[in-house]
């Protein structure tokens, strides 16, 4: 266990908001998020690790257990976006200023943790939220691993692990060949693939894309939550250009194109602007009938 560490946070700093972009949906068994606490079990280049990050007045504290304990303590400072100077957004639109004035302390944070964040990513592909948590939490179940510590929570699936299964057994989880073989793939490649938290962006996101089977959005996703990048975009999102077209210029439906012509003015900081837009809204109408489940057997 590695013992306690303070660090001061300026007084409008968001912990809530930041954090909340750790966990892969509210049943992630690998995090635990409260009103003033994380806690994240995940695998290190160390080991096996679980943090406790929480805020008490003006500081942030965190503690550690397992191999990874180091590992995770010395990241906390890019896990909350703390570890370089807060993004500075022009406003062009009236409800990002609204925004910025209402949420000035979220930050994008980085977990640094590439395989961690490409197995939601990956079984998030082309399906609704529901069913993409549900995958991730059978996935994580299935590996059996406890993470380190007091909290009870899971490790994320081992690349290890993965890389051996056959397509087949993924069905299990609502999961077809296609985003199986994905899977797989990134699996066998994971040491490669966990190199992009240290290198620049743009070859990053070449390196995370040189896997077949993982696109723009993907990367995007990944990129976002374990690079931290400020001025990532789900390009191929099905939610994403009706949230800025109708935010920004009250069209109620948005195309790729339409929504990062309206993000152009904010280049460098996109990613910020989505954060601030997904909290504060207006979000589009929805029309028809939702998004369907579909079985395994009909893909």
């Amino acid at each position: 266990m590695a013992g306690t560490v303070a660090r001061e946070v300026p007084a409008t700093f968001d912990f809530a908001r930041t954090v909340r972009a750790h966990a892969f949906g509210r049943r992630d068994p690998t995090t635990r998020i409260g009103p003033a606490d994380l806690w994240r079990a995940t695998r290190t280049p160390d080991g096996p690790g679980t943090i406790h990050v929480w805020v008490h007045a003006s500081e942030v504290h965190s503690q550690a257990w397992g191999p990874g304990a180091e590992w995770l303590q010395a990241g906390v400072p890019a896990l909350l976006g703390l570890d370089r100077e807060p993004p500075v957004v022009t406003p062009h639109h009236a409800v990002v200023a609204e925004a910025l004035h209402r949420h000035p302390g979220v930050r994008i944070g980085a977990t640094r943790s590439v395989f961690h964040a490409l197995v939601p990513a990956i079984v998030g592909q082309r399906v609704t939220v529901l069913e993409a948590t549900r995958a991730y939490e059978g996935l994580c179940r299935a590996g059996r691993s406890p993470a380190p510590g007091p909290p009870g929570l899971l490790l994320p699936p081992s690349a290890e692990d993965l890389a051996q299964r056959p397509y087949w057994w993924f069905h299990r989880f609502g999961v077809e060949r296609k985003r199986a073989d994905t899977l797989v793939r990134a699996a066998r490649l994971a040491d490669r693939l966990e190199e992009a938290a240290r290198l620049p962006m743009p070859e990053a996101y070449a390196r995370l894309q040189h896997v077949p089977g993982i696109g723009i959005w993907t990367a995007a996703e990944v990129a976002v939550t374990a690079l931290g990048d400020v001025d990532a975009v789900p390009v191929g999102d099905y939610h994403v250009p009706n949230l800025v077209s109708f935010a920004l210029a009250g069209e109620p439906r948005g195309t790729d194109e339409r929504m990062l012509e309206l993000l152009a003015p904010y280049a460098g900081h996109r990613a910020v602007v989505l954060r601030l837009l997904g909290l504060h809204g207006p979000h589009a109408p929805r029309f028809g009938p939702r998004q369907p489940i579909m079985p395994i057997a009909r893909w």
